[in-house]
């Protein structure tokens, strides 16, 4: 765990010795690797939870996977906002208690799947779908949030 945090960061980051931030950190509460309370937790979704601009990977509540500018991943072009990890974002700060924003963002993020409620990969600029679509992962990401959202809008929600 040492070797995964990043003292000047305030957040646990993509690889051991490194500064740049991922949202599969978002992961661990969820998998019960670490305490959603956990104070190094609380401040690695404070650190994902900053724009882009602030060195965060929040931009208008949605979240990219991670900065292409602190980390070359030799791809090409520009990436969207991963839908996948703003549902992980979700369901962090519901298990971390923080269920309005929670609530807040999921429910934006319902505006964002298609006519017949389908969700892409990701999601460009102005919101339009990117990458594989239909994408299965992400209502994986959608349902685990709502019922996880539920429970902790409910009071019923363990862990």
């Amino acid at each position: 765990m040492t070797r995964g945090w990043s003292p000047r960061r305030q957040a646990f980051v993509q690889q051991y010795g490194g500064d740049a931030i991922d949202a599969s950190a978002l992961l661990m509460p969820l998998v019960f690797f670490v305490s959603p309370v956990d104070p190094k937790m609380l401040k690695t979704l404070d650190a994902i939870m900053r724009s882009p601009r602030e060195g965060g990977l929040l931009s208008d509540s949605l979240v990219y996977r991670y900065s292409t500018k602190e980390f070359a991943d030799g791809l090409t072009g520009n990436e969207g906002t991963f839908n996948m990890c703003t549902f992980w974002l979700v369901e962090a700060l519901t298990r971390a208690g923080r269920t309005e924003e929670a609530r807040l963002i999921f429910e934006k993020m319902l505006t964002y799947a298609s006519p017949l409620g389908l969700y892409s990969e990701e999601l460009g600029p102005a919101g339009e779908a990117l990458g594989n679509f239909p994408q299965a992962f992400t209502h994986i990401g959608c349902i685990s949030a709502a019922v996880n959202l539920d429970r902790g809008l409910r009071g019923t929600l363990i862990g």
